[in-house]
Parts: C-alpha cells; sequence; structure tokens
C-alpha cells in the first residue's frame, strides 16, 4: 500500500489580469493595468465608488465600477473606510477577480506566473512512495495543470500523461482533460511514485 507525503500548494497568481480597452487617446485597443488606488465619489447620501486603471502606453485613464448610487447608510462602515484609505488587500481582490473584469469589459489580457507556498500536512519524504498536492487558488490563473505540475516537479508534460493513463496518476475531482485545462482551487492531485528512480527528488521538489 503507497505511503502518501500530503502537501498543501497555496497558488496566488503573481500579475493581476488587465483589461483590454478601446483607449481613446491611442486611438486602438489596449492593455490597462490597475494603479492601486479607488476612486470614491459622494454625492449627497449616495456613494460611488471605482478602481481606477490606466493605459500601458499613455497612462488614460478607465474606471471600474466597485459601488453604483449606494446609499452611505447601506455600505459597511469598515468598507467605506477600505476604499478611501485605498487598502491593499481590497484592491487585489477587485484586481484579480478575473470573472468580474471579463464580464464589465469582455476582453482581458492573463498570465500564468504564480507565487507558490508548499505546506507539508502529513508524511515523511523518506519513506513516502506517493504524493498528494492539495491545491488552494486565491484567484483564477490560466496556468494549466500540466505546466504548474511539470515545472513545480521537474518533470515532464508527457511524462504526467504517460502517468494518467496508467492510473498513477489521479485528479479529484477532474476528468481526461483536466491536466490540460488551467489549475482549479479545491484540486487534489495524486501520483504513485513507486518504482520511480527519481522518486525522492520529486518529492523534494514537491515540499520545497
Amino acid at each position: 500500500m503507497s505511503q502518501y507525503l500530503r502537501i498543501r500548494w497555496a497558488i496566488a497568481p503573481a500579475i493581476a489580469p488587465r483589461p483590454l480597452i478601446n483607449c481613446n487617446h491611442c486611438g486602438g485597443v489596449r492593455p490597462y493595468r490597475c494603479s492601486s488606488k479607488f476612486r470614491v465619489n459622494a454625492n449627497g447620501k449616495r456613494i460611488d465608488a471605482w478602481l481606477i486603471y490606466r493605459c500601458a502606453e499613455c497612462d488614460n485613464s478607465w474606471n471600474f465600477t466597485i459601488l453604483e448610487r449606494r446609499n452611505r447608510y447601506d455600505i459597511e462602515p469598515a468598507l467605506l473606510a477600505a476604499l478611501e484609505g485605498n487598502d491593499p488587500a481590497l484592491i487585489h481582490n477587485h484586481a484579480f477577480d478575473a470573472v468580474a473584469l471579463r464580464n464589465r469589459i469582455g476582453r482581458i489580457e492573463e498570465f500564468a506566473d504564480v507565487a507558490i507556498r508548499k505546506e507539508l500536512l502529513d508524511g515523511s519524504p523518506e519513506s513516502a512512495t506517493a504524493l498528494r498536492l492539495e491545491l488552494r487558488l486565491d484567484a483564477a490563473t490560466p496556468l494549466r495543470l500540466d505546466r504548474l505540475l511539470a515545472g513545480e516537479l521537474g518533470v515532464s508534460r508527457s511524462r504526467l500523461q504517460g502517468w494518467e493513463e496508467q492510473k498513477r496518476l489521479v485528479i479529484e475531482p477532474g476528468n481526461t482533460k483536466a491536466l490540460r485545462k488551467p489549475a482549479r482551487n479545491s484540486t487534489a492531485v495524486r501520483i504513485d511514485l513507486t518504482g520511480e528512480a527519481d522518486r525522492d527528488a520529486i518529492l523534494s521538489a514537491a515540499s520545497g
């Protein structure tokens, strides 16, 4: 029976997605970068708030709506303070929300760069013959699962595919195309490394 080394990978996209907008200064579609600043406007009791983006070429601005005509008294004081104080965590949450950006503007530019924090949950690298990776993503990434695994484990994508075909690599939840799709939050990857000559190197790479 395989002895598992259980590891959690906390994955965070390193570069925020950029909306592709028809810039009226440049005269064409350009990527806009997040300025890391909110704009809050009060009209009587009504509050509007936007996350400001800037054209990557000419610095022209575009506002991504966060609040629209909201009654001041319906807004949590902590949220309003965070907007007015350009709270970094709140900016990060909105800037990395690719779904909201795509729904608002249609086209976005995404990046596969990620930062990974690896945490050993259970098992010993010296005695383990199998690996269980638990993925936790704080935001969506376009990085394919096979590229993520290959890069972090130091193996080829064809080898990963071979393991999958031999039922030695199992993705939960998943299907036959899961390896070639972007990595998803709460995915678990099980790999049986019994008999692999580089088992120790793979386990060491997995645990960081």
